[in-house]
């Protein structure tokens, strides 16, 4: 599963009593862990209007049942805390309970992988067929003659199918890996093919992702979550990380329920992931500070336990869709963070590492619509700790008069992305949005002809011609705006 900066998705978007468990933190830090959790801001703050709630008004609000935190400062995880509980009527949520990551499996995975390109194993740029034992990337009439590289794979440049996975519920039939790759039953997603020609644009791929892992296990021939547990999670100190798929026994009493997002548990639990590389680990806030702490270590030399200084580096290096070799790649040339999101069935976590300055933080939750909480927390956080990202977006409100609001209707049509459209509509005096395969939203003015979200720092400006008809509309979200044009 995973994170992705698409429009369409970002636009749009009571629990039991809450416990919470903590570990030990200096004076100096209680300060500003009780910011934080007095105070996450909305991802739009409206000059005039409250700025923050509570972080356990905001989980019953959202029905969260759990929240997991690690924060990393000055290049340690400077504390650690859990809120709410595993499981309803269950035990708290400690900074040791396990929660499934989702796609950021992806990020830790990709580090084993470049270790054993590192060891000459593997290699970035060749093709990927040449080292596939157990499965061969089929020809594809979208892309004859198509070569697929490792780098690809983890770049999602590779042009391959399958965004992500949903797992497969307890009780029912787990394919191979073999078996998901062709989409053989009881595989429930479809076969990871080549579609678009490799290196040609960036596609979120989970598919790709599920290549490499077989990959990795053909040229080590070793399981794969021995092969992440020796080279990845071993030595960087991931004690309570693992990649096995379903989670032993001995270790289900210390990981949480997953739920909903409606205050039921998913049935059966945790969906087994056999997609281990894109969808399977199992781990901690504090085991993914590690992982940061890591990467930001090894890109100073400092501390190089699974790839060297340069390999690191290749691998923060931001290429297509601001992506690196795993990880997505963002915030300013001269203060660059790395980071991934990720969700399961139940499950939804986030984190964030900058490359410089030994900052960063892991987020977890044990309910469907987690990150949307992750998110804020990560505000919560930028703001006490004066990160120049993830801060809130303020905007000043202005009124219109319900008549005003008519000229915009419409449905607006863009070139680029392709297949995108915004329909514009009026109700009950309330200007609403609603994307191509998303939900609808109301617009809120901030000039006679600039809107915003609340849910997200999105803008959308309408463009009038020299008669003051309203012909196109752009959407401001941080990245490349989209220019839509109004259907006759």
């Amino acid at each position: 599963m995973s994170i992705r900066r698409i429009v369409a998705v970002a636009l749009f978007f009571l629990a039991p009593p809450l416990l919470i468990a903590q570990s030990t933190a200096a004076p100096n830090t209680d300060e500003v862990i009780h910011k934080i959790e007095t105070c996450l801001p909305p991802a739009v703050v409206v000059k005039g209007e409250p700025a923050c709630t509570p972080l356990l008004t905001r989980m019953q609000q959202l029905h969260i049942q759990g929240v997991s935190i690690a924060v990393v400062h000055h290049g340690v995880i400077e504390w650690a805390r859990g809120y709410g509980v595993a499981a309803i009527s269950g035990p708290p949520v400690t900074p040791d309970t396990l929660f499934q990551a989702g796609s950021i499996s992806k990020p830790v995975a990709s580090m084993a992988a470049l270790h054993l390109v590192q060891n000459g194993k593997l290699s970035l740029d060749a093709d990927v067929n040449t080292k596939l034992t157990s499965w061969k990337v089929p020809a594809s009439d979208a892309a004859p003659g198509a070569v697929v590289t490792l780098r690809e794979l983890m770049t999602h440049t590779a042009g391959m199918t399958v965004h992500g996975f949903p797992g497969y519920a307890a009780g029912a039939p787990v394919p191979t890996l073999v078996q998901v790759l062709d989409g053989e039953k009881p595989a429930n997603t479809p076969a990871v093919r080549i579609e678009t020609p490799p290196g040609a644009k960036w596609n979120y791929s989970g598919g790709g992702i599920t290549i490499m892992q077989q990959l990795m296990i053909d040229v080590s021939h070793e399981p794969f979550p021995k092969l992440l547990h020796d080279t990845v999670l071993a030595p960087i100190g991931m004690t309570h990380s693992t990649y096995e798929q379903p989670l032993p026994a001995t270790l289900q009493s210390t990981a949480a329920t997953p739920y909903d997002g409606h205050d039921k548990p998913i049935p059966g639990g945790a969906h087994t992931y056999p997609e281990m590389a894109a969808a399977g680990l199992w781990t901690t806030p504090s085991d993914l500070g590690r992982y940061i702490i890591e990467n930001q270590q090894s890109l100073q030399g400092k501390a190089n336990h699974v790839l060297s200084q340069m390999m690191t580096k290749e691998m923060m290096t931001s290429g297509k869709g601001s992506w690196g070799l795993g990880v997505q790649i963002g915030g300013s040339p001269s203060n660059p963070y790395f980071t991934h999101g990720g969700s399961d069935e139940g499950f939804e976590a986030l984190f964030v590492g900058y490359e410089n300055n030994g900052d960063g933080a892991a987020i977890m939750t044990n309910a469907q619509g987690g990150s949307r909480i992750c998110s804020e927390i990560m505000s919560a956080i930028a703001v006490a700790y004066n990160w120049p990202d993830f801060r809130p977006v303020e905007r000043t409100m202005i009124q219109l008069p319900p008549e005003a609001l008519t000229r915009f209707s419409g449905t607006y049509t863009a070139t680029q992305p392709a297949g995108f459209a915004v329909t514009i509509t009026v109700e009950n005096g309330q200007l609403m949005g609603q994307p191509t395969h998303g939900s609808k939203a109301p617009l809120f003015p901030e000039s006679p002809t600039r809107f915003f979200l609340r849910q997200a720092p999105i803008e959308i400006e309408f463009v009038p011609n020299d008669k003051g008809e309203i012909t196109s509309l752009i959407v401001h979200q941080g990245g490349p705006d989209i220019t839509a044009t109004k259907n006759p």
